[in-house]
Protein backbone atom coordinates (compact mmCIF):
# COMPACT_ATOMS: atom_id res chain seq x y z
CA UNK A 1 0.00 0.00 0.00
CA UNK A 2 1.45 3.53 -0.98
CA UNK A 3 1.84 5.95 2.24
CA UNK A 4 0.52 8.55 -0.67
CA UNK A 5 -2.98 7.81 -2.56
CA UNK A 6 -2.08 8.97 -6.37
CA UNK A 7 -5.30 11.34 -6.22
CA UNK A 8 -7.93 12.70 -3.69
CA UNK A 9 -10.53 10.46 -3.12
CA UNK A 10 -12.92 13.21 -3.23
CA UNK A 11 -13.91 16.51 -2.04
CA UNK A 12 -15.93 17.93 0.82
CA UNK A 13 -17.25 21.68 1.26
CA UNK A 14 -16.92 23.50 3.96
CA UNK A 15 -18.91 26.06 5.11
CA UNK A 16 -17.29 29.03 3.21
CA UNK A 17 -17.76 26.93 0.56
CA UNK A 18 -13.72 26.11 -0.10
CA UNK A 19 -13.53 22.60 -0.96
CA UNK A 20 -11.34 20.37 0.87
CA UNK A 21 -9.22 17.12 -0.62
CA UNK A 22 -9.53 13.97 1.02
CA UNK A 23 -7.16 11.05 1.11
CA UNK A 24 -8.32 7.91 2.78
CA UNK A 25 -6.23 4.40 3.48
CA UNK A 26 -6.44 1.81 5.64
CA UNK A 27 -8.91 -0.97 7.88
CA UNK A 28 -12.19 0.08 6.30
CA UNK A 29 -13.88 -1.37 8.89
CA UNK A 30 -11.54 0.04 11.60
CA UNK A 31 -11.86 3.41 13.91
CA UNK A 32 -11.23 6.15 11.96
CA UNK A 33 -8.57 8.61 12.84
CA UNK A 34 -7.97 12.18 10.85
CA UNK A 35 -4.84 12.96 10.53
CA UNK A 36 -4.58 17.47 10.05
CA UNK A 37 -1.01 18.60 8.84
CA UNK A 38 -0.06 22.04 9.74
CA UNK A 39 2.18 24.82 7.61
CA UNK A 40 4.13 24.14 5.32
CA UNK A 41 3.22 20.79 4.60
CA UNK A 42 0.23 18.66 3.18
CA UNK A 43 -1.29 15.51 4.11
CA UNK A 44 2.36 13.94 2.64
CA UNK A 45 3.68 15.00 5.91
CA UNK A 46 1.88 11.65 7.42
CA UNK A 47 3.41 9.23 5.11
CA UNK A 48 5.97 7.74 7.55
CA UNK A 49 2.68 7.29 9.84
CA UNK A 50 0.46 5.91 8.00
CA UNK A 51 1.76 2.15 7.49
CA UNK A 52 1.87 1.58 11.20
CA UNK A 53 -1.91 2.86 11.48
CA UNK A 54 -3.63 1.55 8.57
CA UNK A 55 -4.00 -2.06 9.37
CA UNK A 56 -6.34 -0.98 12.36
CA UNK A 57 -7.61 2.39 11.73
CA UNK A 58 -9.74 3.54 8.54
CA UNK A 59 -6.89 6.30 8.18
CA UNK A 60 -8.23 9.63 6.89
CA UNK A 61 -6.08 12.68 5.43
CA UNK A 62 -6.43 15.64 4.42
CA UNK A 63 -4.88 19.13 2.95
CA UNK A 64 -5.90 22.36 4.33
CA UNK A 65 -7.21 25.15 2.58
CA UNK A 66 -4.36 26.88 0.18
CA UNK A 67 -2.64 23.29 -0.36
CA UNK A 68 -2.22 20.34 -2.88
CA UNK A 69 -5.66 20.10 -4.38
CA UNK A 70 -7.79 21.79 -2.14
CA UNK A 71 -9.18 25.49 -2.32
CA UNK A 72 -7.05 28.58 -1.77
CA UNK A 73 -9.34 31.83 -0.81
CA UNK A 74 -7.70 34.50 -1.50
CA UNK A 75 -8.76 36.79 1.42
CA UNK A 76 -6.69 36.38 4.43
CA UNK A 77 -9.55 36.27 6.63
CA UNK A 78 -10.60 32.93 4.85
CA UNK A 79 -7.43 31.57 6.67
CA UNK A 80 -8.81 32.03 10.07
CA UNK A 81 -8.28 29.20 12.90
CA UNK A 82 -12.28 29.73 12.95
CA UNK A 83 -12.38 28.18 9.30
CA UNK A 84 -10.13 25.45 9.88
CA UNK A 85 -12.06 24.48 12.51
CA UNK A 86 -14.90 24.67 10.01
CA UNK A 87 -12.91 22.05 7.50
CA UNK A 88 -12.54 19.77 10.15
CA UNK A 89 -15.55 19.79 10.94
CA UNK A 90 -16.73 19.30 7.23
CA UNK A 91 -14.40 16.26 6.94
CA UNK A 92 -15.61 14.22 9.84
CA UNK A 93 -18.98 15.10 8.96
CA UNK A 94 -18.90 14.14 5.88
CA UNK A 95 -16.48 10.99 6.64
CA UNK A 96 -17.41 9.63 9.80
CA UNK A 97 -21.20 11.28 10.93
CA UNK A 98 -22.55 8.28 12.74
CA UNK A 99 -18.98 7.88 15.26
CA UNK A 100 -16.39 10.09 16.84
CA UNK A 101 -12.92 10.04 15.30
CA UNK A 102 -9.85 9.70 17.11
CA UNK A 103 -7.25 12.89 15.55
CA UNK A 104 -3.63 13.59 15.33
CA UNK A 105 -2.87 17.08 14.39
CA UNK A 106 0.71 19.12 14.04
CA UNK A 107 1.72 22.22 14.31
CA UNK A 108 -1.70 24.98 12.40
CA UNK A 109 -3.74 21.58 11.99
CA UNK A 110 -3.27 21.31 16.02
CA UNK A 111 -4.27 25.09 16.81
CA UNK A 112 -7.60 24.32 14.23
CA UNK A 113 -8.94 21.33 15.97
CA UNK A 114 -8.27 23.22 19.25
CA UNK A 115 -10.34 25.63 18.23
CA UNK A 116 -13.30 23.01 16.86
CA UNK A 117 -12.87 21.44 20.46
CA UNK A 118 -14.35 24.77 21.67
CA UNK A 119 -17.69 24.45 19.95
CA UNK A 120 -20.51 23.07 22.00
CA UNK A 121 -20.98 19.22 20.99
CA UNK A 122 -17.63 18.91 20.02
CA UNK A 123 -16.76 15.94 22.66
CA UNK A 124 -19.40 13.91 20.85
CA UNK A 125 -17.54 14.11 18.02
CA UNK A 126 -14.26 13.56 18.54
CA UNK A 127 -13.12 10.24 21.16
CA UNK A 128 -9.44 11.64 21.46
CA UNK A 129 -6.97 14.46 20.32
CA UNK A 130 -3.56 14.11 19.93
CA UNK A 131 -1.57 17.08 19.89
CA UNK A 132 2.33 18.15 18.36
CA UNK A 133 3.64 21.36 18.22
CA UNK A 134 0.20 23.25 18.24
CA UNK A 135 -0.92 24.26 20.95
CA UNK A 136 -4.30 26.43 21.80
CA UNK A 137 -4.38 29.74 20.35
CA UNK A 138 -6.07 31.00 23.46
CA UNK A 139 -4.17 29.09 25.99
CA UNK A 140 -0.76 30.07 24.60
CA UNK A 141 -1.79 34.08 24.80
CA UNK A 142 -3.04 33.18 28.10
CA UNK A 143 0.39 31.60 28.70
CA UNK A 144 2.54 34.67 27.69
CA UNK A 145 0.52 37.40 28.74
CA UNK A 146 -0.22 35.97 32.51
CA UNK A 147 3.59 35.47 33.14
CA UNK A 148 4.35 38.93 31.52
CA UNK A 149 1.81 40.61 33.84
CA UNK A 150 4.16 38.42 36.85
CA UNK A 151 7.51 39.91 36.83
CA UNK A 152 7.51 39.44 40.66
CA UNK A 153 8.10 36.04 39.73
CA UNK A 154 11.46 35.68 37.61
CA UNK A 155 11.31 32.31 35.94
CA UNK A 156 7.52 32.88 34.96
CA UNK A 157 8.26 35.75 33.48
CA UNK A 158 11.23 35.30 31.49
CA UNK A 159 9.71 32.23 30.36
CA UNK A 160 6.51 33.57 28.84
CA UNK A 161 8.48 36.59 27.43
CA UNK A 162 10.94 33.67 25.65
CA UNK A 163 8.20 31.98 24.15
CA UNK A 164 6.38 35.63 23.29
CA UNK A 165 9.92 36.23 21.47
CA UNK A 166 10.21 32.73 20.00
CA UNK A 167 7.25 33.63 17.81
CA UNK A 168 7.90 36.87 16.53
CA UNK A 169 9.08 35.49 13.26
CA UNK A 170 4.89 34.96 12.56
CA UNK A 171 5.47 39.02 12.00
CA UNK A 172 7.60 38.50 8.66
CA UNK A 173 5.99 36.17 7.73
CA UNK A 174 2.51 38.37 7.80
CA UNK A 175 4.01 41.22 5.25
CA UNK A 176 1.43 40.87 2.29
CA UNK A 177 3.32 39.92 -1.25
CA UNK A 178 6.52 39.68 0.19
CA UNK A 179 6.30 37.10 2.38
CA UNK A 180 4.79 35.12 -0.18
CA UNK A 181 7.06 35.54 -2.76
CA UNK A 182 10.52 34.99 -0.66
CA UNK A 183 8.73 31.85 0.73
CA UNK A 184 8.03 30.21 -2.89
CA UNK A 185 11.57 31.09 -3.96
CA UNK A 186 13.11 29.94 -1.10
CA UNK A 187 11.45 26.74 -0.79
CA UNK A 188 12.12 26.45 -4.71
CA UNK A 189 15.94 25.33 -3.35
CA UNK A 190 16.48 21.76 -2.24
CA UNK A 191 18.92 22.97 0.14
CA UNK A 192 16.83 25.20 2.24
CA UNK A 193 13.87 22.78 2.26
CA UNK A 194 16.68 19.96 3.83
CA UNK A 195 18.01 22.81 6.24
CA UNK A 196 14.08 23.45 7.29
CA UNK A 197 13.64 20.21 9.00
CA UNK A 198 17.10 20.25 10.83
CA UNK A 199 19.11 16.27 10.80
CA UNK A 200 16.37 14.37 9.98
CA UNK A 201 17.12 11.48 7.43
CA UNK A 202 17.15 11.95 3.67
CA UNK A 203 14.62 8.62 3.62
CA UNK A 204 12.11 10.17 6.42
CA UNK A 205 10.73 13.99 5.14
CA UNK A 206 7.73 14.03 3.16
CA UNK A 207 7.55 16.73 1.14
CA UNK A 208 4.95 17.55 -1.48
CA UNK A 209 6.11 18.25 -4.95
CA UNK A 210 4.35 21.47 -4.65
CA UNK A 211 6.07 22.42 -1.59
CA UNK A 212 6.92 25.93 -2.70
CA UNK A 213 3.27 27.04 -3.97
CA UNK A 214 1.57 25.06 -1.14
CA UNK A 215 3.97 27.63 1.24
CA UNK A 216 3.06 30.46 -0.66
CA UNK A 217 -0.57 29.89 -0.61
CA UNK A 218 -1.07 29.13 2.96
CA UNK A 219 1.21 31.25 4.26
CA UNK A 220 -1.70 33.70 5.06
CA UNK A 221 -2.36 31.45 8.25
CA UNK A 222 0.16 33.69 9.87
CA UNK A 223 -1.88 37.39 9.58
CA UNK A 224 -5.19 35.81 9.77
CA UNK A 225 -4.34 34.55 12.94
CA UNK A 226 -0.87 35.76 14.80
CA UNK A 227 -2.19 39.58 15.60
CA UNK A 228 -5.68 38.66 16.33
CA UNK A 229 -4.73 36.02 18.66
CA UNK A 230 -3.21 38.29 20.88
CA UNK A 231 -5.44 41.65 20.85
CA UNK A 232 -9.17 39.02 21.01
CA UNK A 233 -10.04 38.91 24.51
CA UNK A 234 -12.20 35.68 25.35
CA UNK A 235 -12.02 33.25 28.78
CA UNK A 236 -10.02 30.13 28.02
CA UNK A 237 -12.85 27.54 27.12
CA UNK A 238 -12.12 24.20 29.49
CA UNK A 239 -11.85 21.34 26.57
CA UNK A 240 -14.19 18.17 27.63
CA UNK A 241 -12.16 15.75 25.47
CA UNK A 242 -9.24 13.38 26.39
CA UNK A 243 -5.82 15.50 25.08
CA UNK A 244 -2.84 13.78 24.56
CA UNK A 245 0.45 16.46 24.41
CA UNK A 246 3.56 15.07 21.88
CA UNK A 247 6.01 18.07 23.69
CA UNK A 248 8.62 18.28 21.07
CA UNK A 249 11.59 19.58 23.09
CA UNK A 250 13.76 21.10 20.90
CA UNK A 251 11.27 22.44 18.93
CA UNK A 252 12.67 26.31 18.78
CA UNK A 253 8.74 27.80 18.39
CA UNK A 254 6.51 25.52 20.91
CA UNK A 255 8.72 25.61 23.62
CA UNK A 256 8.02 23.17 26.43
CA UNK A 257 6.95 25.28 29.20
CA UNK A 258 4.50 26.68 26.82
CA UNK A 259 2.27 23.90 28.01
CA UNK A 260 3.06 24.19 31.54
CA UNK A 261 -0.77 25.55 32.42
CA UNK A 262 -2.62 23.30 29.81
CA UNK A 263 -4.30 21.06 32.43
CA UNK A 264 -5.88 24.15 33.70
CA UNK A 265 -8.51 23.73 30.73
CA UNK A 266 -8.23 20.16 29.92
CA UNK A 267 -9.10 18.03 32.52
CA UNK A 268 -8.10 14.69 31.00
CA UNK A 269 -4.83 15.66 30.03
CA UNK A 270 -1.86 13.04 29.28
CA UNK A 271 1.94 14.36 28.18
CA UNK A 272 4.62 12.77 26.40
CA UNK A 273 7.89 14.67 26.27
CA UNK A 274 10.18 13.68 23.46
CA UNK A 275 14.06 14.75 22.28
CA UNK A 276 13.06 16.34 18.81
CA UNK A 277 12.43 19.22 16.72
CA UNK A 278 8.89 20.39 15.30
CA UNK A 279 8.92 18.03 12.39
CA UNK A 280 8.71 15.48 14.88
CA UNK A 281 6.44 13.41 12.49
CA UNK A 282 8.79 13.10 10.13
CA UNK A 283 11.60 12.53 12.64
CA UNK A 284 9.73 10.08 14.89
CA UNK A 285 6.89 8.65 13.11
CA UNK A 286 7.03 5.55 15.31
CA UNK A 287 6.31 7.73 18.30
CA UNK A 288 2.93 9.58 16.30
CA UNK A 289 1.84 6.08 15.47
CA UNK A 290 2.35 4.36 18.70
CA UNK A 291 0.86 7.23 20.37
CA UNK A 292 -1.87 6.94 18.75
CA UNK A 293 -2.48 3.39 19.58
CA UNK A 294 -2.23 3.67 22.89
CA UNK A 295 -4.54 6.76 23.18
CA UNK A 296 -7.01 4.60 21.41
CA UNK A 297 -6.76 1.72 23.41
CA UNK A 298 -7.25 3.92 26.83
CA UNK A 299 -10.71 5.40 25.78
CA UNK A 300 -11.62 2.79 24.37
CA UNK A 301 -11.72 1.03 27.75
CA UNK A 302 -8.14 -1.05 27.31
CA UNK A 303 -5.71 -1.62 29.70
CA UNK A 304 -3.13 1.58 29.81
CA UNK A 305 0.08 0.98 28.79
CA UNK A 306 3.00 2.08 30.72
CA UNK A 307 3.67 5.16 28.78
CA UNK A 308 0.13 6.26 29.20
CA UNK A 309 0.16 6.10 32.84
CA UNK A 310 3.48 7.75 32.96
CA UNK A 311 2.53 10.47 30.55
CA UNK A 312 -1.02 10.37 32.97
CA UNK A 313 -0.83 14.29 34.36
CA UNK A 314 -1.48 14.57 37.50
CA UNK A 315 -1.77 11.43 38.10
CA UNK A 316 0.33 10.61 41.69
CA UNK A 317 2.95 7.74 41.31
CA UNK A 318 6.52 6.66 42.82
CA UNK A 319 9.74 7.99 41.86
CA UNK A 320 9.83 4.77 39.29
CA UNK A 321 6.21 4.39 39.25
CA UNK A 322 4.66 2.65 35.49
CA UNK A 323 8.38 2.23 34.69
CA UNK A 324 10.17 -1.14 33.41
CA UNK A 325 13.47 -1.60 34.41
CA UNK A 326 15.80 -4.40 33.25
CA UNK A 327 18.69 -5.58 35.93
CA UNK A 328 21.74 -8.66 34.34
CA UNK A 329 23.47 -10.19 37.44
CA UNK A 330 21.19 -9.59 39.25
CA UNK A 331 20.93 -13.25 41.27
CA UNK A 332 23.46 -10.89 44.07
CA UNK A 333 25.63 -8.18 45.04
CA UNK A 334 24.67 -5.06 43.16
CA UNK A 335 22.84 -6.38 41.13
CA UNK A 336 20.24 -7.51 43.46
CA UNK A 337 19.90 -4.96 45.75
CA UNK A 338 19.15 -2.32 42.70
CA UNK A 339 16.86 -4.66 41.56
CA UNK A 340 15.13 -3.96 45.19
CA UNK A 341 15.90 -0.32 45.02
CA UNK A 342 13.99 0.05 41.82
CA UNK A 343 11.46 -2.03 43.07
CA UNK A 344 10.35 0.14 46.23
CA UNK A 345 10.75 3.40 44.05
CA UNK A 346 7.74 1.57 42.06
CA UNK A 347 9.40 -0.12 39.08
CA UNK A 348 8.86 -3.39 37.85
CA UNK A 349 11.45 -5.66 37.10
CA UNK A 350 13.15 -7.88 34.43
CA UNK A 351 16.03 -9.78 36.72
CA UNK A 352 18.33 -12.27 35.05
CA UNK A 353 21.81 -13.87 35.79
CA UNK A 354 23.60 -17.16 35.00
CA UNK A 355 22.42 -18.44 38.37
CA UNK A 356 19.23 -19.64 37.81
CA UNK A 357 18.15 -20.36 41.44
CA UNK A 358 19.70 -16.72 42.76
CA UNK A 359 17.96 -14.55 40.17
CA UNK A 360 14.25 -16.23 41.18
CA UNK A 361 15.41 -15.66 44.91
CA UNK A 362 15.53 -12.24 43.82
CA UNK A 363 12.40 -12.33 41.76
CA UNK A 364 10.50 -13.78 45.03
CA UNK A 365 11.71 -11.15 47.19
CA UNK A 366 10.49 -8.50 45.06
CA UNK A 367 7.55 -10.20 45.11
CA UNK A 368 7.10 -11.08 49.12
CA UNK A 369 7.29 -7.41 49.11
CA UNK A 370 4.73 -6.33 46.81
CA UNK A 371 6.59 -5.42 44.16
CA UNK A 372 6.91 -7.00 40.18
CA UNK A 373 9.37 -9.14 39.08
CA UNK A 374 10.35 -11.32 36.15
CA UNK A 375 13.02 -13.45 36.50
CA UNK A 376 15.26 -14.86 33.70
CA UNK A 377 18.08 -17.35 33.34
CA UNK A 378 21.20 -15.44 30.66
CA UNK A 379 24.58 -15.42 30.10
CA UNK A 380 25.45 -11.87 29.39
CA UNK A 381 28.63 -12.84 27.25
CA UNK A 382 26.55 -15.11 24.63
CA UNK A 383 25.58 -11.94 22.36
CA UNK A 384 22.97 -14.65 20.58
CA UNK A 385 21.53 -15.08 23.83
CA UNK A 386 21.59 -11.37 24.76
CA UNK A 387 19.42 -10.31 21.54
CA UNK A 388 17.26 -13.16 22.04
CA UNK A 389 16.88 -11.84 25.52
CA UNK A 390 16.11 -8.68 24.67
CA UNK A 391 13.47 -9.49 22.29
CA UNK A 392 11.51 -12.11 24.22
CA UNK A 393 11.37 -9.36 26.89
CA UNK A 394 10.29 -6.83 24.58
CA UNK A 395 7.67 -8.99 23.06
CA UNK A 396 6.53 -9.98 26.60
CA UNK A 397 6.62 -6.96 28.44
CA UNK A 398 7.84 -3.74 26.40
CA UNK A 399 10.98 -2.25 26.28
CA UNK A 400 12.81 -1.54 29.40
CA UNK A 401 13.11 1.81 29.87
CA UNK A 402 16.12 1.60 32.29
CA UNK A 403 18.64 -1.02 31.57
CA UNK A 404 21.66 -2.09 34.07
CA UNK A 405 24.53 -3.95 32.71
CA UNK A 406 25.70 -5.05 35.83
CA UNK A 407 26.97 -8.55 35.59
CA UNK A 408 30.42 -9.17 36.15
CA UNK A 409 33.18 -11.68 37.26
CA UNK A 410 36.15 -10.77 39.53
CA UNK A 411 39.45 -11.75 38.54
CA UNK A 412 43.42 -11.53 40.31
CA UNK A 413 46.30 -12.19 39.22
CA UNK A 414 49.11 -10.88 36.91
CA UNK A 415 48.88 -11.09 33.22
CA UNK A 416 51.52 -13.28 32.89
CA UNK A 417 50.26 -15.73 35.17
CA UNK A 418 46.73 -15.68 33.43
CA UNK A 419 45.92 -18.27 31.29
CA UNK A 420 44.49 -16.42 28.13
CA UNK A 421 41.03 -18.20 28.11
CA UNK A 422 41.16 -16.65 31.47
CA UNK A 423 41.93 -13.43 30.73
CA UNK A 424 39.63 -13.77 27.38
CA UNK A 425 36.68 -15.09 29.94
CA UNK A 426 36.99 -12.00 31.75
CA UNK A 427 36.81 -10.00 28.60
CA UNK A 428 33.95 -11.53 27.48
CA UNK A 429 31.51 -11.01 30.56
CA UNK A 430 32.37 -7.79 32.32
CA UNK A 431 33.53 -5.65 29.20
CA UNK A 432 31.32 -7.99 26.22
CA UNK A 433 28.51 -8.49 28.05
CA UNK A 434 27.71 -4.60 28.35
CA UNK A 435 28.46 -4.58 24.76
CA UNK A 436 25.58 -6.78 23.74
CA UNK A 437 23.59 -5.18 26.99
CA UNK A 438 23.96 -1.55 24.80
CA UNK A 439 23.87 -3.16 21.64
CA UNK A 440 20.22 -5.09 21.89
CA UNK A 441 18.79 -2.65 24.16
CA UNK A 442 20.68 0.72 23.39
CA UNK A 443 19.04 -0.32 19.43
CA UNK A 444 15.47 -0.78 20.57
CA UNK A 445 15.29 2.25 22.55
CA UNK A 446 16.05 4.42 20.07
CA UNK A 447 14.23 3.13 17.76
CA UNK A 448 11.21 3.40 20.68
CA UNK A 449 11.75 6.96 19.87
CA UNK A 450 10.96 8.11 23.76
CA UNK A 451 14.13 8.13 25.72
CA UNK A 452 15.23 5.64 28.28
CA UNK A 453 18.30 5.65 30.12
CA UNK A 454 21.14 3.11 30.17
CA UNK A 455 23.29 2.18 33.07
CA UNK A 456 27.00 0.32 32.50
CA UNK A 457 28.83 -0.79 36.04
CA UNK A 458 32.40 0.09 35.49
CA UNK A 459 34.61 0.38 38.72
CA UNK A 460 37.16 2.42 40.30
CA UNK A 461 39.41 -0.10 38.63
CA UNK A 462 38.73 1.63 35.47
CA UNK A 463 40.98 4.41 36.19
CA UNK A 464 43.02 2.94 38.65
CA UNK A 465 45.47 0.24 37.80
CA UNK A 466 46.91 -2.55 39.54
CA UNK A 467 49.31 -5.19 38.21
CA UNK A 468 47.44 -7.80 40.33
CA UNK A 469 44.05 -6.88 38.36
CA UNK A 470 45.11 -6.53 34.48
CA UNK A 471 42.73 -8.74 33.37
CA UNK A 472 39.67 -6.89 35.71
CA UNK A 473 40.97 -3.57 34.97
CA UNK A 474 41.52 -3.45 31.19
CA UNK A 475 37.57 -4.94 31.54
CA UNK A 476 36.29 -1.97 33.42
CA UNK A 477 38.35 0.31 31.95
CA UNK A 478 37.08 -0.36 28.25
CA UNK A 479 33.77 -0.61 29.71
CA UNK A 480 34.68 2.73 30.89
CA UNK A 481 35.34 4.18 27.35
CA UNK A 482 32.40 2.28 25.42
CA UNK A 483 30.21 3.83 27.64
CA UNK A 484 31.79 7.27 27.22
CA UNK A 485 31.51 7.17 23.36
CA UNK A 486 28.23 5.35 23.42
CA UNK A 487 26.89 8.53 25.73
CA UNK A 488 27.47 10.98 22.96
CA UNK A 489 25.51 8.28 20.18
CA UNK A 490 22.39 7.87 22.16
CA UNK A 491 21.84 11.78 23.62
CA UNK A 492 20.60 12.32 20.58
CA UNK A 493 17.71 9.82 20.68
CA UNK A 494 17.26 10.98 24.32
CA UNK A 495 18.65 7.97 26.09
CA UNK A 496 20.76 8.28 28.94
CA UNK A 497 23.55 7.03 30.00
CA UNK A 498 25.49 6.65 33.32
CA UNK A 499 28.86 4.60 34.23
CA UNK A 500 28.71 4.06 37.41
CA UNK A 501 32.14 3.43 39.00
CA UNK A 502 32.19 1.69 42.76
CA UNK A 503 35.17 1.39 44.92
CA UNK A 504 35.80 -1.50 47.45
CA UNK A 505 32.16 -2.76 48.03
CA UNK A 506 31.28 -5.50 50.19
CA UNK A 507 29.81 -8.11 48.19
CA UNK A 508 30.35 -11.67 47.44
CA UNK A 509 32.55 -10.48 44.24
CA UNK A 510 35.85 -11.79 46.70
CA UNK A 511 34.15 -15.75 46.73
CA UNK A 512 33.67 -15.68 42.99
CA UNK A 513 37.11 -14.46 42.23
CA UNK A 514 39.45 -16.51 40.18
CA UNK A 515 42.65 -16.40 41.51
CA UNK A 516 45.78 -17.17 39.83
CA UNK A 517 49.18 -17.15 41.37
CA UNK A 518 52.91 -17.41 40.32
CA UNK A 519 54.05 -20.93 40.11
CA UNK A 520 55.82 -20.14 43.36
CA UNK A 521 53.11 -19.58 45.28
CA UNK A 522 50.98 -22.74 46.55
CA UNK A 523 47.05 -23.15 46.87
CA UNK A 524 47.41 -22.32 50.77
CA UNK A 525 48.84 -18.69 49.90
CA UNK A 526 46.29 -17.90 47.53
CA UNK A 527 43.43 -19.18 49.80
CA UNK A 528 45.03 -16.98 53.22
CA UNK A 529 45.39 -14.19 50.44
CA UNK A 530 41.63 -14.99 49.96
CA UNK A 531 40.18 -14.63 53.21
CA UNK A 532 42.32 -11.68 54.00
CA UNK A 533 40.72 -9.67 51.62
CA UNK A 534 37.20 -11.20 52.36
CA UNK A 535 38.09 -9.49 55.69
CA UNK A 536 38.92 -6.56 54.51
CA UNK A 537 35.67 -5.78 52.21
CA UNK A 538 33.66 -7.06 55.82
CA UNK A 539 35.30 -4.27 57.52
CA UNK A 540 34.91 -1.94 55.02
CA UNK A 541 31.05 -1.87 56.13
CA UNK A 542 30.29 -0.18 52.56
CA UNK A 543 27.39 -2.50 51.25
CA UNK A 544 25.73 -3.17 47.39
CA UNK A 545 22.61 -0.75 48.76
CA UNK A 546 24.70 2.26 48.94
CA UNK A 547 25.26 1.70 45.23
CA UNK A 548 22.01 0.78 44.43
CA UNK A 549 21.43 4.66 46.29
CA UNK A 550 23.59 5.88 43.79
CA UNK A 551 22.47 4.39 40.69
CA UNK A 552 18.65 5.32 41.45
CA UNK A 553 19.91 9.37 41.90
CA UNK A 554 21.96 9.07 38.87
CA UNK A 555 19.34 7.98 36.84
CA UNK A 556 17.13 10.43 37.53
CA UNK A 557 19.74 13.11 37.73
CA UNK A 558 20.93 11.88 34.30
CA UNK A 559 24.56 11.85 35.54
CA UNK A 560 27.20 10.73 33.02
CA UNK A 561 29.56 9.40 35.43
CA UNK A 562 29.16 8.22 39.40
CA UNK A 563 32.11 6.98 41.69
CA UNK A 564 30.69 5.15 44.38
CA UNK A 565 32.25 5.28 47.53
CA UNK A 566 35.12 7.68 48.89
CA UNK A 567 38.17 6.04 47.35
CA UNK A 568 36.48 5.82 44.20
CA UNK A 569 35.67 9.36 44.34
CA UNK A 570 39.32 10.02 45.32
CA UNK A 571 41.19 8.00 42.76
CA UNK A 572 39.10 9.46 40.07
CA UNK A 573 39.96 12.95 41.00
CA UNK A 574 43.81 11.94 40.87
CA UNK A 575 43.13 10.19 37.51
CA UNK A 576 42.66 13.75 36.15
CA UNK A 577 45.05 15.78 37.98
CA UNK A 578 47.72 13.23 38.70
CA UNK A 579 47.82 10.16 36.57
CA UNK A 580 51.59 9.29 36.82
CA UNK A 581 50.81 9.17 40.71
CA UNK A 582 48.15 6.08 40.16
CA UNK A 583 50.53 4.59 37.66
CA UNK A 584 52.76 4.20 40.23
CA UNK A 585 50.16 2.16 42.69
CA UNK A 586 50.08 0.22 39.63
CA UNK A 587 53.05 -1.68 41.40
CA UNK A 588 50.82 -2.97 44.81
CA UNK A 589 50.45 -6.58 44.20
CA UNK A 590 46.78 -8.21 45.64
CA UNK A 591 48.40 -11.87 45.59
Amino acid sequence: MPATPQAPQQFVESADGARIAIYEQGNPDGPTVVLVHGWPDSHVLWDGVVPSLAERFRVVRYDNRGVGMSSAPKPVSAHTMERYADDFAAVIGELSPGAPVHVLAHDWGSAGVWEYLTRPGAGDRVASFTSVSGPSQDQLADFIFGGLRRPWRPRTFLRALVQGLRLTYMVLFSIPVLAPLTLRLAFSSAAIRRNMVDNIPAEKIHHSAKLAADAAHSVKVYPANYFRTYSRKRPVPVIDVPVQLIVNTQDPFVRPYGFEQTARWVPRLWRRDIKAGHFSPMSHPQVMSAAVHDFADLVDGGRPSRAMLRAQVGRPREEFGDTLVAVTGAGSGIGRETAYAFARAGAELVVSDIDEAAVKETAAQIAAHGGRAHPYVLDVADAHAVEAFAERVSAEHGVPDIVVNNAGIGHAGAFLDTPAEQFDRVMDVNFGGVVNGCRSFGRRLVERGTGGHIVNIASMAAYAPLQSLSAYCSSKAATFMLSDCLRAELDAAGVGLTTICPGVINTNIIDTTRFNAPADRGDEHVEGRQGQLKKAFALRHYGPDKVAKAILSSVKKNKPIRPVAPEAHAFYGLARVAPQALRSTARVRVI
